[in-house]
């Protein structure tokens, strides 16, 4: 038997060198050689190669011995940064940048060779371990042990500019690689979800689409950054539309679109997007009420393959929708199975389903009604009113007093009032021919209000779909709303600080492979039943350091253990080598 190595390029292109104990047969008259056994990489033996000596001596093995104390010189945070480089392995994602075009317009001393696809894991990874700006990023890697893909590290290089205090040399690096990487979404995203349908074996059965809204410090681009609904409660705030296109609970897809866009308007895009793009021909879309306009069913009738919807429906402003809660038999209702929250719940509360007829051809509606919704909305509209009641109070006693006298003065203060907290939903009012300002609950919208709380209603084209799975598939849209929450407050979509639209997009990118990442790792945590959340899991993580340290005039370096939980993050993913890569001959970190 002898000692033979072989060089390995792994999927990030670093070529390791392995140990192997071979011997020699003969084989058909001819001499192979037979791998008896694999001893690992070389660089890792070379640190283990005295204690494996004393250990196969029988001697007990030393404490460190040196001449003078040990010195620390660094110790960075590691562990997040080896777990995105983990699942950068899993998903491909290095060959796949690798074989991504560049953007063409490069200043003239930029590097034409710069390791972009590195710089994308770093942007991803403070994604998920302290969102901040490219210009902020820079004190992160002073924190962090953040190396590219041969083991250089990333650090910093301050020179102040005006209020920029990062060399901008370096800082066009960062921008440059948001421009390298929002060129190829369209491949990027189509590649990512193959590799994902490989893993986890999944059908696109059924599409679920939602959108949220990010806003902006400062103006934003010009045309792009606009105001609209703000679900982030900044009406004031300029801000862009972001519509996320999940499967069998993965994020897929992602569009942006300029701030003041409405959602119905949206779908048409989507939905020729997965057509083309993605080749999906037998699915049924799943989306919330604020898609539905005839528009867009036609657009689904439409789409190339057998397309349906799942659809919720408005309820308000919709002259069907109290003409199909008023068909309701209440010997009809079906009972919906409850999720772990409610089989825990001392009280259970009760959700049920039931169909009702549908004048339009080819479509079933299904209404829903649920305590804990009727319990939430009969208590916003409590509180509402109690507002309302004490504003019109207020009015009312203005107007007895003769403080407040003029008829059209009174109306326009009764109309502010009832602006607010949606009070034309609960009362009414009048003016008497004495001058009295007199007010009610009203006779007709009260009564229609608490009859629709509690319920919601929900359409499809399915014909062999049952109720109780159309409430099932439709709640599952809210995995689409915790995605959004996940990817606004841990990964920190927003604010978005960009004011040209090409990085706009990019930064949103960056954010929603952060989000893929997020839950690959949330979902390997649930396989191998670690109790701990993906954000829970990248706080332990912390705990695991990679050190510097000085020790017999000898500089070294290790990792640290990390916690226990650490430990049981590590071991649910199957990662074994905590080691970053050890960098070529020459500079040890890069800029």
């Amino acid at each position: 038997m002898f000692i033979r190595s072989v060089k390995v390029p792994s999927s990030s292109g670093v070529v390791h060198e392995y140990v192997r104990v071979v011997e020699s047969i003969r084989e058909n008259g001819r001499v192979k050689q037979k791998v008896v056994l694999n001893l690992g990489r070389r660089d890792t033996l070379l640190t283990l190669l005295p204690l494996l000596q004393r250990f196969l001596l029988g001697d007990a093995p030393p404490p460190l011995e040196h001449d003078g104390p040990l010195k620390v010189l660094d110790a960075s945070t590691w562990g997040p940064i080896l777990v995105v480089r983990h699942f950068f392995h899993q998903l491909g994602l290095w060959p796949l940048l690798d074989s991504c075009r560049r953007w063409p317009r490069l200043l003239p001393d930029e590097d034409p060779d710069d390791d972009w696809p590195s710089r994308v894991l770093a942007l991803v990874a403070n994604r998920l371990v302290r969102p901040l700006s490219e210009h902020a990023l820079a004190g992160w890697l002073e924190t962090d042990f953040v190396c590219d893909r041969a083991g250089r590290r990333y650090l910093p290089k301050w020179k102040r500019h005006g209020r920029v205090e990062v060399d901008l040399t370096v800082l066009q690096r960062w921008y440059r690689t948001l421009d390298h990487l929002i060129i190829n979404q369209a491949n990027i995203e189509v590649a990512l979800y193959g590799r994902l349908r490989d893993l986890f074996h999944f059908q696109p059965d059924l599409v679920f689409y939602d959108l949220t809204s990010t806003y902006f410090h400062g103006h934003g681009p010009e045309g792009f950054a606009k105001h609209g609904y703000s679900r982030d409660g900044r009406p004031r705030d300029v801000q862009v539309v972001v519509g996320v296109v999940m499967v069998a609970g993965w994020p897929i897809a992602h569009h942006v679109w300029a701030g003041n866009t409405r959602d119905s308007k949206t779908v048409a895009e989507v939905v020729q997007d997965l057509s083309k793009r993605f080749q999906f021909r037998q699915t049924v879309f799943v989306g919330d009420r604020g898609m539905v306009t005839e528009k867009n069913l036609h657009v689904l009738q439409e789409a190339e393959g057998d397309w349906g919807f799942l659809l919720g429906m408005t309820r308000r402003q919709n002259p069907q929708a109290e003409k199909l809660i008023d068909r309701i038999d209440e010997a009809c209702w079906l009972d919906c199975p409850g999720g772990i929250n409610v089989q825990e719940a001392k009280v259970k509360p009760r959700t049920r389903v039931q169909e009702v007829a549908c004048d339009r051809v080819g479509v079933r509606v299904f209404i829903v009604d649920s305590d804990e919704r009727r319990d939430y909305e009969q208590r916003q509209r409590e509180k509402a009113m109690a507002r309302v009641r004490v504003g019109l109070e207020k009015l009312q006693k203005r107007v007895s007093e003769g403080r407040l006298i003029d008829p059209a003065k009174i109306g326009a203060a009764a109309q502010r009032v009832l602006t607010r907290n949606h009070g034309h939903r609960y009362y009414t009012w009048q003016l008497t021919q004495e001058g009295k300002f007199q007010f009610d609950e009203h006779p007709v919208n009260l009564p229609r209000e608490k009859k629709y709380e509690g319920k919601y209603l929900i359409q499809t084209d399915q014909t062999d779909m049952t109720p109780q799975d159309g409430v099932a598939h439709y709640k599952e849209l809210n995995e689409v709303e915790r995605g959004f929450r996940s990817l606004k407050d841990p990964i920190g979509m927003r604010p978005i600080w960009h004011t040209n639209e090409r990085r706009v997009r990019a930064h949103i990118f960056v954010a929603a492979l952060a989000f893929l990442i997020e839950r690959m790792l949330e979902r390997a945590l649930k396989d191998a039943r670690v109790p701990l959340s993906a954000q829970a899991a990248l706080t332990a993580l912390q705990t695991i350091r990679h050190v510097r340290f000085q020790a017999d005039g000898e500089e070294r370096t290790g990792v640290t253990p990390g916690s226990d939980r650490a430990r049981q993050v590590l071991k649910a993913l199957k990662i074994t080598e905590r080691r970053p890569p050890t960098p070529p001959e020459g500079p040890q970190t890069t800029m």
